[in-house]
């Protein structure tokens, strides 16, 4: 099913990866009520896994595309979440965002807009949240990973 919200997405020259499967003992989102929640996605794109270390190996502009890759993985969550019907979306509630970084750097926000600019411009309105920027050393040397919290009907 192809709705407004996917219509959009190939207006930006974007589509949804496949939802990726648990890489543990957990599941890949949780609906309470209206509220989904989904876990932390890594950065990555069709070629494998997005690595990098901000402050080290990876800049903002290469942190803030990866974010952008991990919010298209909560979009394709979501999407599962909802019955492949994404445009039951209401609104992007909060992201928690974890940068992989040095001690030093202090850049994690503007890494992560990469995701934040990224469902503002998809969704208007809809798509501004809270959020948290935090800086991290991640699993598998993962650039980004975020979790999202997101209203349904």
């Amino acid at each position: 099913m192809t709705g407004r919200i996917e219509e959009r997405l190939a207006e930006m020259g974007e589509s949804l990866p496949d939802a990726p499967a648990p890489a543990a003992n957990y599941v890949p989102y949780v609906q309470s009520g209206n509220m989904v929640y989904i876990s932390g996605q890594i950065s990555a794109d069709a070629g494998g896994l997005i690595k990098g270390r901000l402050g080290d190996d990876m800049d903002v502009e290469q942190g803030a595309a990866a974010a952008r890759r991990c919010a298209l993985s909560l979009l394709a969550q979501l999407k599962a979440a909802c019955d492949g019907d994404l445009d039951r979306l209401v609104r992007v509630v909060k992201l928690t965002a974890f940068v992989n970084s040095t001690p030093e750097s202090g850049d994690q926000p503007f890494v992560v807009n990469g995701a934040s600019d990224f469902l503002v411009d998809l969704l208007g309105e809809s798509g501004r949240h809270a959020r948290s920027a935090v800086g991290a050393i991640l699993p598998l040397g993962a650039a980004v990973e975020i979790e999202g919290f997101f209203e349904i009907r």
